[in-house]
């Protein structure tokens, strides 16, 4: 088995034009946010420019108070969550979680817990269609949004395609900075997700996105339009972050890898993970090399190395059995999590609107913030959200 990293996912996409595609709309912009208001203002200049519903859910240095302030001023339709106060146990806990609870493997982030609330509120607002919108992220054309809602008919999920900074891990940022092919792909800052997706989750670790577009064995058909473009940033600025990049990188790579040579999991095997780990390994090593050999300005060179270093170190602690015990939990986890997700629409027939949502998954006032603008599903309006005293 031709067990290798690849240099680009792109034939597992569908690909359209803009031009080409009826529009639909979009029931609501997710934002998960841990910055400051102003960064949030692409996003509501998306919702006006679309008059899309926008939920904001807050944590670290965004308030709830802050974002909906911002979303008023604009005239937009918005409800904001503070997620530190909610109890996690609103999310499922997840058997992925446990194999890397008391490892280093453990992530610190709660970025697929907020996407996974986004979904489950989205199931109980009865929203269709709803665009994952990271805050570091630009839609220089809002009207894309109505063209990937229009492709959510045929295609579980649509990424808008980024011409920004690249979306790549730390090692992929290098290998392209290295002179070395690398291409990008699909993720979770400017996603587009239908309903026959809600039964996907974000597990917790790098490249969480990836996971989500998978239905437990493969790839869910997805396609790509329209542009998003990401913000520029500093990849190589702490080598902790290439450090904790490494299994989500590995494992997604590994998977997609499979996909691109027309294999499915099942070819997931020790075996494989060790061959792949091993040219997981190759490239990195090589990759420092290059950087090493190259006219990159000294420090910038010396902040690549360190960076890669730091991936390569942590690489080493990867096993094959790591690899197949996590897919299996993660397979394990999917089933678990289309459960919660049956059980919701089960228990919640006939009843829709972000109101009902977030009082069935009992967000306490006290996380909400709204504004004074009735909130709508896109088919009926619903009552005023109600609008507790924002948190100092």
């Amino acid at each position: 088995m031709n067990a290798r990293q690849h240099e680009s996912h792109q034939d597992l996409l569908a690909h359209f034009d803009t031009e080409d595609v009826s529009l639909a709309a979009m029931d609501a912009i997710i934002v998960p946010t841990a910055r400051p208001a102003p960064y949030l203002r692409q996003a509501i200049a998306a919702a006006k420019a679309r008059d899309v519903f926008l939920l904001f859910l807050c944590s670290k240095l965004s308030t709830t108070s802050g974002a909906i302030l911002e979303a008023k001023n604009a005239g937009v339709r918005a409800l904001a969550i503070d997620t530190d106060l909610l109890n996690p146990g609103l999310v499922p806990t997840f058997a992925t979680d446990e194999i890397l609870r008391f490892t280093r493997f453990r992530r610190q982030t709660d970025t697929s817990f907020k996407r996974n609330l986004g979904l489950l509120i989205a199931v109980l607002a009865g929203w269709k269609r709803i665009l994952f919108l990271d805050d570091d992220i630009v839609l220089p054309n809002p009207a894309d949004l109505g063209v990937a809602a229009g492709l959510l008919g045929e295609y579980a999920v649509v990424g808008l395609a980024n011409t920004g900074m690249p979306d790549n891990s730390v090692v992929c940022h290098a290998i392209r900075d290295a002179g070395q092919k690398q291409d990008t792909f699909i993720g979770g800052g400017a996603l587009a997700v239908g309903e026959a997706a809600f039964s996907s989750f974000f597990p917790n670790i790098y490249n969480e996105d990836w996971f989500f577009l998978l239905d437990g064995m493969k790839l869910r058909p997805s396609a790509t339009t329209g542009e998003a473009r990401q913000k520029d940033y500093d990849p190589y600025r702490d080598p902790r972050r290439a450090r904790g990049e490494e299994l989500g990188d590995t494992l997604a790579e590994g998977v997609f890898g499979l996909f691109d040579s027309h294999l499915g999991l099942a070819q997931a095997t020790k075996a494989y993970w060790r061959d792949f780990l091993a040219d997981r390994r190759r490239i990195i090593r090589n990759t420092i090399k290059l950087v090493e050999a190259s006219p990159i300005e000294a420090a910038q060179r010396t902040r690549m190395v360190d960076s890669l270093k730091a991936a390569i170190g942590r690489s080493e602690l990867i096993t094959p059995d790591l690899c197949v015990r996590y897919l299996r939990a993660w397979q394990q986890d999917c089933v678990r999590w289309r459960q919660r997700i049956a059980d919701l629409r089960r228990d919640h027939r006939g009843a829709s609107g972000v109101e009902h949502a977030v009082a069935a998954l009992g967000i306490p006032l006290l996380a909400q913030t709204g504004i004074d603008v009735p909130v709508s599903t896109g088919a009926e309006q619903q009552p005023e959200l109600p609008r507790p005293a924002a948190r100092v």
